[in-house]
């Protein structure tokens, strides 16, 4: 249902040859729909979620192609929906970029759960640069 609304969508020459759905979890309102307008433009489709928990029921109704979180977000943390996307069967495929404030180095255990991890504050050129690594790499390992 939700992904039907967000299919009208300006094209992008810069958009993948089959159009890829985000799940944009982040729990700051103005972050969220700053990353999820460069998303747009750059020609994804882009679901958002406020939380981990809200971020785990669109992934039990819905398909996407990649999970961009933040690490530190009330409810159910980003780091504890890894481990959700990690242990379900039907979801571990899923590539997941994590984003925080935080140095990356001192979460090593939770580092090897995601693809890749974007310290905060990011460039929009730098998040869809990630962004794009992250899925030709899911592509590559696909075929």
């Amino acid at each position: 249902m939700i992904r039907e609304e967000k299919l009208h969508i300006p094209y992008s020459p810069n958009a993948p040859e089959e159009i890829q759905c985000v799940l944009l979890v982040e729990d700051d309102p103005a972050l969220k729909r700053y990353l999820e307008v460069v998303l747009q433009r750059a020609g994804y489709i882009v679901i958002t979620a406020s939380d981990g928990l809200e971020a785990m029921k669109f992934l039990l109704e819905m398909e996407v192609d990649l999970i961009v979180t933040d690490a530190l977000m009330p409810n159910l943390d980003g780091y504890e929906l890894c481990r959700f996307v990690r242990n379900s069967s039907h979801l571990v495929h899923l590539p997941i970029i994590l984003l925080s404030a935080l140095d990356p180095k001192n979460s090593t255990d939770e580092s090897e759960q995601v693809d890749a991890f974007l310290a905060k504050p990011v460039s929009p050129e730098e998040f869809l640069s990630r962004i794009e690594e992250v899925l030709a790499t899911k592509m590559h390992k696909m075929h």
